[in-house]
């Protein structure tokens, strides 16, 4: 078997495995969060940090947030048992990068891999994403090559994989739906926010030897869950969120 077709393989499966890559950074930072000492022995320069270390999180949210907000129903799906594209997006975020949901991923990952402050936490976290994302990419590709041809080969050939190029910028075909977004994002808003406030405790834990209750971390995660609870609650029991053709 050639390389390729090992990295396709691989891909096809890590593709319906993807979620749980999340899974593999917290235990990581976990374990290294043993000797946990507050940045620079400062509670409040500690503070700064985290917080600058939500707003990279949020970062990657945002970029997954334009892309969702701008799709057509049946593409850029969070489908894991196997590949499915109705259409192909060129347009938008699209025109600047081809996968720029993933871009969003590692942004979102990369400001938790960034919490514990450890330089090798994040080089680890940047290279097991690089290994594990190119081979999906390589899996998709294929997908895309066998159904689209040279429509996808030739969009490919002129937009960057991973790396933006904004001076290719394309206005979206469609315009921006907030309800799609809601209703397809709300999962990963709220599972970004309760991790990040159970490092917070953590890292307390760690550095104190006790548990410390932030009334503002406390604030941040209950304001997530009354917005995760009340979109979870429209989705399954009302149709506010649906739109047509997203």
């Amino acid at each position: 078997m050639i390389i390729r077709e090992q990295l396709e393989k691989s891909g096809q499966w890590l593709f319906r495995w993807r979620s749980y890559l999340p899974v593999i950074l917290i235990l990581l930072i976990l374990v290294s969060m043993r000797h946990y000492e507050y940045l620079g022995n400062s509670k409040r320069l500690d503070m700064i940090w985290e917080i600058f270390c939500v707003l990279v999180s949020f970062l990657g949210l945002g970029i997954r947030i334009i892309t969702i907000g701008h799709v057509p129903k049946g593409t850029s799906g969070r489908n894991r048992s196997k590949q499915v594209a109705d259409s192909l997006n060129t347009s938008g975020l699209y025109s600047i990068v081809r996968n720029p949901l993933y871009l969003g991923n590692f942004f979102m990952g990369l400001g938790v891999a960034l919490f514990a402050h450890i330089w090798w936490v994040a080089l680890i976290y940047i290279l097991i994403f690089w290994l594990y994302y190119e081979r999906i990419i390589c899996a998709e590709e294929k997908f895309l090559i066998n159904k689209f041809g040279d429509v996808y080969l030739n969009w490919a050939n002129d937009t960057p994989a991973f790396f933006p190029d904004f001076k290719k910028y394309k206005k979206s075909d469609l315009t921006f739906s907030l309800r799609n977004v809601l209703k397809r994002e709300y999962h990963g808003l709220f599972a970004l926010i309760l991790v990040m406030y159970c490092l917070e405790l953590a890292s307390d834990l760690f550095a104190t030897g006790k548990l410390e209750f932030d009334i503002g971390w406390l604030i941040f995660l209950s304001v997530g869950f009354v917005f995760w609870m009340v979109l979870r609650i429209l989705r399954k029991h009302t149709k506010l969120l649906n739109v047509s053709g997203r």
